[in-house]
């Protein structure tokens, strides 16, 4: 009685501790407990990593300036024992850390919080007049192949935009012609290539520069910057994804800066490393929940999820879901009756299905599952040790896994090779358990198990992908509290499960009609 009393108590104020920590969120700082779609806000995070060689070190980096359709609400550095200054010359800002002595490595951090503006142009970029640039003296043949391709390209536009356009679709054309094959020779490098193209312009004496972008998108973590084309129309710079050659920047493509400079420079030092990672959030969360908390001294948000580095928020966005799917494994055995192999299989098939998609997630994971146990029983007749038969099984597993990938490729079946998610430990203890079973209480249980295993995975695949349920776990993680008081009063649960009243339903017949 008292340990029943002593869980309920411990229950109900874990439920208490994890409302009412939810409650001052929603009620003071204004944080949604259903996703935000309306407004959109981004924090990118630039990650920098230098080793430095033990004296003076100077690292420059450059940061955005003008940024078409968006609007900037904050911006912070990370500078360590770096002094920090800026620079704008009008077209790119710079930062620059600059330190009398440093010495091994080193981690700079730069993060933007950015808004998008609401019909805000993504096409036109700053209206500075560059002067117009000298026809190049190109060498032979690249100067023939030039000039003919202008002159190409000139009787079939009407201006410098349909020009420009005209010419990348021809540049970056999948059967390119022999002038075009001349152009392009040698060149691999995106980056390259625009400057190439930037080459080329300059013989019909159209001012034109390189724009470093960041096509964000959610979880985006430590990618590189794309190079887009700016265009001197004669009234104003106009942006061209150079490959699709479509006119203007998307709907999530940030201009990081523009020009031939590198990203980073450094003196005093060697660059090791530059990432960049996003994350996507409801304005309410980032904004308006974070000036709050300063206006009314709230530590809350500090020891929030978004206070961490975004790759880092990344990672968390994944792992918040285990719990649930936790408890759902704990519901199915306990309340419902369904027998899984183990806990923690069945969660992360059901992650691995985030990846796979459930269908052929559960097609591929039983093809895996019904080899391995092929395998299992090969290895039964040589009569091994536990330790060596599941070494043996866990080889397997990755051999299997890694065919399956490659005849997936060469037959186009792209979701073939998503097969690499699933935890190939769990695989292999799973198919060893499997057989266990078989041997012990027959195939009618074992293959009872595997199916309930995969349907556990598929309703944990359900729960954990409702979008509302993942932005209530990572944006409010005091309901961790809830779902672990929910687990504690469901571990003392001992009545009757729902499979069991199918399983007794005679008993249940005859007791009803005495």
């Amino acid at each position: 009685m008292l340990k029943n009393l002593h869980l309920k108590i411990l229950a109900f104020t874990l439920i208490a501790v994890g409302v009412g920590l939810m409650w001052h969120k929603v009620t003071t700082l204004g944080l949604p407990l259903t996703p935000d779609e309306e407004t959109t806000i981004w924090t990118v995070e630039a990650r920098i990593k230098v080793e430095a060689e033990g004296g003076p070190a100077q690292v420059n980096f450059m940061l955005p300036g003008n940024l078409p359709g968006f609007n900037v609400l904050r911006e912070d550095f990370v500078s360590g024992r770096f002094g920090l200054s800026r620079e704008n010359d009008g077209l790119n800002r710079q930062a620059l850390w600059t330190a009398r002595r440093a010495d091994g490595q080193q981690t700079l951090y730069y993060r933007l919080q950015i808004a998008d503006a609401q019909n805000a142009s993504r096409t036109s970029v700053d209206g500075s007049q560059p002067p117009y640039p000298a026809v190049p003296e190109y060498s032979e043949p690249y100067g023939s192949a030039a000039l003919t391709v202008l002159d190409e390209v000139r009787q079939e536009s009407a201006d410098i935009a349909s020009f420009t356009r005209r010419l990348l679709n021809r540049y970056y054309h999948e059967s390119p012609d022999e002038h075009v094959q001349v152009l392009r020779g040698g060149i691999e490098d995106d980056l390259t290539h625009v400057e190439n193209v930037i080459h080329i312009l300059a013989g019909a004496r159209i001012p034109a520069r390189a724009a470093h972008v960041l096509e964000l998108r959610e979880g985006m973590r430590r990618v590189d910057t794309v190079p887009y084309l700016e265009v001197y129309t004669g009234s104003e710079w106009v942006p061209f994804n150079p490959t699709a050659g479509q006119r203007g920047y998307g709907e999530s493509t940030l201009v990081w800066y523009r020009g031939d400079a590198p990203l980073l420079y450094t003196s005093g030092a060697n660059a090791i490393d530059v990432g960049f990672s996003a994350a996507r959030t409801a304005r309410a969360v980032v904004d308006v929940a974070e000036q709050r908390a300063e206006l009314i001294g709230s530590r809350v948000m500090d020891f929030s999820l978004f206070s961490l580095p975004v790759d880092t928020q990344n990672v968390y966005r994944t792992l918040m879901l285990v719990p649930i799917g936790a408890l759902v494994v704990v519901f199915m055995r306990n309340v419902v009756g369904v027998k899984t192999f183990g806990t923690f299989m069945p969660v992360l098939i059901a992650l691995a299905f985030r990846e796979t998609q459930l269908l052929w997630g559960i097609i591929l994971f039983t093809s895996l599952v019904a080899m391995g146990l092929t395998f299992r029983f090969y290895l039964e007749r040589l009569k091994l040790l536990l330790v060596p038969r599941v070494a043996s099984v866990l080889v397997a597993v990755v051999l299997l896994m890694m065919s399956m990938s490659i005849v997936s490729h060469h037959l186009g079946l792209e979701y073939g090779l998503s097969i690499a998610l699933f935890p190939m430990v769990i695989l292999a203890m799973t198919i060893e358990r499997m057989s266990l079973v078989w041997e012990e209480e027959g195939a009618s249980n074992a293959i009872q198990q595997g199916v309930g295993s995969l349907v556990v995975a598929a309703i944990g695949y359900g729960v954990m992908n409702y979008p509302p349920l993942a932005h209530l776990v990572f944006v409010f993680p005091e309901s961790l509290l809830i779902i672990l008081a929910i687990m504690l009063l469901m571990g003392r649960y001992s009545g009757f499960r729902l499979t069991e009243f199918w399983r007794f339903r005679s008993l249940f017949r005859e007791t009803s009609r005495t």
